[in-house]
């Protein structure tokens, strides 16, 4: 048991600090309201990641990767939900970028960033719908949790185990990109850089939704 638990931790651990939706959101959130916000939509990641972990247990994820319209149906909205974050980026950066080339003199912060200032909670439901519209999450533990799991031991309780491993490193890991982020928030916020930023988030998640989108029709 512990070989596996060690095993499927740093596997989990690799995996978790590849760069993706979650770490993103963590970053773009951070600049927009500050380590509060920043650490809500961890929690959020983290709790969507150990809900797709009952539904494995359970054998939720497994029939939904089997059933190719209710797949389809996941893939498609969590494609969507990626792609309207990444317009309303991109439209928060266009609106500020606007506001400051109206103005007679620069300011010495970004101009609409009351306006875009996110609240804890709604930082905390943003991380938690990405992920929970995320299947790749679902299909990760169908895939890879069953290779860790220990004999003579029970399957729902192991893959429960073993999921509550995993959202605890994503939470663990987000939240030090929230404090590391954190240390940089003052260049972060700079007027340049936040728009910079903004606009790069914004591409980044529409084009992942796009490209999620693509595939999933395409495929």
């Amino acid at each position: 048991m512990t070989a596996a638990v060690v095993g499927f931790a740093l596997f989990a651990l690799v995996m978790t600090m590849t760069p993706g939706p979650d770490t993103l959101l963590v970053l773009r959130n951070c600049v927009r309201g500050g380590r509060r916000t920043g650490a809500a939509t961890a929690v959020g990641a983290a709790l969507g990641s150990l809900a797709w972990a009952v539904a494995a247990a359970v054998g939720l994820a497994a029939a939904l990767q089997r059933w190719d319209a209710a797949f389809t149906v996941v893939r498609l909205a969590g494609a969507a939900y990626l792609a309207l974050l990444g317009a309303q980026a991109l439209w928060a950066h266009r609106r500020s970028g606007a506001v400051a080339g109206s103005g007679d003199a620069p300011s010495a912060a970004p101009p609409d960033c009351s306006a875009a200032r996110l609240g804890p909670v709604r930082a905390f439901r943003q991380g938690l719908l990405s992920c929970l519209l995320n299947p790749k999450v679902g299909i990760f533990f169908v895939a890879v949790v069953p290779q860790f799991l220990p004999d003579g031991h029970s399957v729902l309780g192991a893959t429960l185990f073993l999921g509550a491993i995993d959202a605890a490193i994503a939470a663990g890991w987000l939240l030090l990109v929230v404090v590391c982020a954190g240390r940089l928030l003052e260049r972060l916020r700079r007027p340049r850089v936040h728009r910079n930023l903004e606009r790069a988030t914004g591409g980044v998640l529409l084009a992942l939704g796009v490209g999620t989108a693509a595939e999933t029709v395409g495929g």
